[in-house]
């Protein structure tokens, strides 16, 4: 019989008594993204899935972590909520250098209390949020969005969100293409990054400038400020 049970920072527990013993059951908090493709029907798959496929496998293993599911959609649990935007930023930089792509991702951030085989099956209200923003985002026409258990936290962020997405959503292919290779070689000079996308390195300058990096950058530490507050 559950006789407590109450929220904390990132976390929520149970007290649950059996026979004069006290259990506690934690669940932590987590951030779970869901995401489609944009215009998939008119896309071949060839050209983007392996791209996704190798994004998502930096978070986990399919199907426990992440999952790709009817044709053009995916799932996957992000296990610490802080490194939840960036990861959804680098998904988009990846697919925004592939042609003509583009990806629609809701971020749910609260818990899981059921762990299934497949990342598509598990529940808790971390999935839920992510669930229903997506279907927001496609009739709201947005990109990227918030939901979490603290209302003026997902208003604040998802207006940062929205103002952001006026350069995201319009960054050339070889804009996004330097933010992914930039992401993935944080520590790199810009001299390397060239050597390795095949550029100069006043053009990786150039690129990062036009694609406001640094900018976007300032709202994922932003985000991470604002989750340290949350209560």
């Amino acid at each position: 019989m559950i006789i407590s049970q109450k929220c904390n920072n990132f976390g929520f527990f149970k007290v649950v008594r059996r026979n004069y013993k006290f259990n506690f059951i934690i669940l932590k908090m987590i951030a779970v993204i869901t995401g489609d493709i944009i215009g998939s029907q008119n896309i071949n798959p060839k050209s983007w899935l392996n791209a996704l496929k190798k994004e998502l496998s930096g978070i986990g293993e399919s199907p426990k972590t992440w999952e790709i599911y009817r044709g053009d959609s995916f799932q996957a649990i992000v296990a610490n909520p802080a490194n939840a935007l960036k990861t959804a930023i680098k998904i988009k930089a990846t697919l925004k250098a592939i042609q003509d792509m583009d990806v629609r991702m809701a971020i749910g951030i609260g818990n899981k209390t059921f762990a299934a085989h497949k990342v598509t099956e598990s529940n808790g209200t971390a999935f839920v949020h992510s669930g229903e923003t997506i279907e927001m985002l496609k009739n709201a026409k947005q990109t990227l969005a918030i939901k979490s258990n603290w209302p003026a936290f997902d208003k604040e962020m998802n207006l940062l969100l929205k103002l952001s997405l006026i350069i995201m959503d319009n960054w050339t292919v070889n804009a996004a293409e330097v933010v992914k290779t930039t992401m993935e070689n944080p520590a790199t000079v810009q001299n390397k990054l060239g050597r390795i996308v095949g550029i100069k390195q006043s053009a990786i300058s150039n690129r990062l400038k036009r694609a406001y990096y640094d900018e976007i950058m300032e709202v994922n530490d932003m985000y991470l400020f604002k989750l340290k507050t949350l209560k």
